[in-house]
């Protein structure tokens, strides 16, 4: 502020209709000392003046500043930096712009000049109680990730005027102590485009986490194993799909005692890709092989170029593979795959760590509802078997009591022997049922009935199960009703006998019997070879209290599984199920079962 109260300004780059217009708003406040060409004019550097009004068509424009080289500098370098910087009046007017600045749209200059405006009013008071000016700062949000940017708007106070009074009190004083007005303020436009994205994915991957997790009580209690991971895997491909916004992807897990990768998930991939022999190792089993085995993600640009890659997708150019950690520990891979060359980047990867993480939450939780439910089951038949304990001890008591009276009497010696029969019987099936899945029930009963059955006479059946007890149960009981049964001790042993099959070395199968979980092949594995070598056999499978790994359940039943056997089951629902699904019209028409 010049002595008599004006500002000088020096006009650099001639009157154009926006300077033109500027100095009118300015009115009496300014005293225009002159015109210079260009910044170059040696006027610019001189002291006779407080501000440069520069030309919008010379490329600059107005700065709060005194003028000289080193500011005609900072001019320049404004005009560099990425971020908008403009300076304004209180009433929000627009006095300085730099280049960023003015590149903005028409929308988001007005809406920054009205936020000074607004900014202005929250500051004034402040500093007319003497707040520190450098401790004042509102931040403000323009645009939206719709419109296609978004920025961060960040105010200040910027000049000041001594507020009025008599020269001669403000003069007696330090200029930092007197009386202060503000003037303008100055305003940083940031763009925040890209972190906000980042943000918003973030928090979707976050939600898409808790929903993966998130089990409602009551909608969970009215499903069967299969619906609860049908549900989990709907969520997962819907998740995946919404927030990496890729189709094409599989799921493997790696099946501990042979680090083998087993496929649980998949969605856009041929299902040529389950014949692939993976295992976690470093050499020999692609990228998904490489990740399970070393924790480390893995970014594939060229799918042509990387001797790593081994085809998933047909015409896959490119793929983004992420370990799933459950805690420190890799329990698989989730593998992504792209008909598009360098489709992933940093940014995707790390997203796809955290969302993979969710994923083995997810699925260890699924582990952990069935290792409760057998948990549980054990600990109530241990319960009940305990609290029958001792009135069939009381039975077996009076039953020795009357031995000696019921030797006179054979009809009251043959009831005595029925009684400790059945109390046996009881103690004995309390104990299969505290079993579980190493057990099944109603054997005897099954055994002692050995009338063929016309349905199923004949039949050819393959039995495969990894526990000797189950197997030669469930073949005996078959076989005393006139089937004749092959019997598999693991997966890999059905899957070569099917196959050989396929090859017109083995007679066909009318049915095939498999458990799920088993050492070296799942269930859905002896599904699929039973499904390409013996077209048109039904498939029954069985696994302990629901247990399903692989998922082999969900993907079967989606593709032709005629039933679903939970362990410990009667052997007798074993015999229903196996009659249905040879029942002339379950070979047209197979459909999936509950027990």
């Amino acid at each position: 502020m010049s002595g008599q109260g004006r500002t000088k300004l020096l006009i650099v780059g001639g009157q154009d209709p926006a300077v033109r217009k500027l100095i009118e708003r300015l009115g009496d406040e300014c005293e225009i000392v002159g015109e210079a060409a260009d910044p170059t004019d040696p006027r610019v550097a001189e002291n006779g003046h407080e501000c440069l009004l520069v030309s919008a068509s010379a490329g600059h424009a107005l700065a709060s500043a005194a003028a000289g080289p080193a500011e005609g500098r900072s001019v320049l370098l404004l005009d560099a930096i990425g971020e908008g910087v403009c300076l304004a009046g209180i009433d929000g007017t627009l006095l300085w712009e730099n280049e960023f600045f003015r590149g903005l749209s028409e929308k988001i200059r007005v809406g920054v000049g009205g936020m000074c405006r607004e900014a202005a009013a929250y500051f004034a008071p402040r500093i007319a109680r003497g707040a520190p000016s450098k401790q004042l700062t509102v931040k403000f949000e323009a645009g939206t990730l719709e419109e296609g940017a978004v920025y961060d708007i960040f105010i200040t106070p910027a000049a000041f005027r001594d507020s009025t009074g008599t020269p001669s009190e403000d003069s007696a004083k330090p200029r930092a102590q007197r009386p202060r007005e503000l003037h303008q303020v100055a305003a940083v436009v940031r763009e925040v485009t890209a972190q906000r994205r980042h943000q918003l994915k973030m928090a979707a991957i976050d939600n898409a986490g808790f929903e993966l997790v998130r089990l409602d009580a009551e909608a969970v209690r009215k499903m069967n194993t299969i619906e609860r991971l049908k549900l989990l895997e709907d969520k997962i491909v819907r998740y995946t799909k919404d927030l990496l916004s890729y189709d094409h992807f599989a799921i493997f897990l790696i099946e501990q005692s042979t680090r083998r990768l087993e496929l649980v998930i998949s969605s856009g991939l041929p299902r040529e890709i389950e014949d692939f022999e993976l295992h976690a190792s470093a050499e020999g089993s692609g990228i998904s092989g490489f990740v399970a085995h070393s924790g480390r993600s893995y970014i594939c640009q060229d799918a042509q170029a990387d001797e790593r890659f081994l085809p998933g997708l047909p015409g896959a150019r490119s793929s983004l593979t992420v370990p799933l950690r459950l805690h420190d520990r890799v329990v698989g891979v989730m593998d992504i795959e792209s008909q598009t060359p360098r489709a992933f980047d940093d940014e995707d990867r790390l997203f796809a760590e955290i969302f993979a993480r969710h994923v083995a939450l997810a699925l260890h939780m699924l582990d952990l509802l069935v290792a409760e439910r057998t948990t549980t089951n054990t600990a109530v038949s241990d319960r009940v078997e305990g609290e029958l304990a001792e009135p069939l001890d009381h039975i077996m008591e009076e039953v020795g009591c009357l031995k000696e009276a019921a030797e006179r009497d054979p009809q009251a010696a043959e009831h005595l022997r029925r009684i400790i029969e059945d109390v046996e019987a009881i103690r004995r099936r309390v104990r299969e049922v505290a079993a579980g899945p190493q057990t099944l029930l109603g054997v005897e009963r099954a055994l002692a009935d050995r009338e063929k059955d016309p349905l199923l006479e004949g039949r050819r059946i393959l039995v495969a199960d990894d526990q000797p007890k189950i197997r030669k149960i469930i073949a005996e009981v078959l076989r005393c009703r006139g089937c004749d049964v092959a019997v598999c001790e693991n997966g890999q042993t059905a899957i070569d006998l099917l196959q050989q099959v396929g090859a017109g070395d083995e007679r066909p199968f009318d049915l095939v019997i498999s458990d799920i979980k088993m050492p070296d092949r799942n269930g859905y594995e002896v599904f699929s070879a039973a499904r390409r070598n013996t077209p048109g056999a039904p498939v029954i499978l069985m696994t302990g209290f629901g247990y399903d790994p692989h998922h082999s359940i969900v993907r079967a039943t989606q593709e032709g599984l005629a039933n679903t056997l939970f362990k410990p089951f009667d052997i007798e629902r074993l015999i229903e199920h196996v009659k249905k699904a040879l029942a002339p019209e379950s070979a047209e028409q197979p459909t999936a079962g509950k027990a």
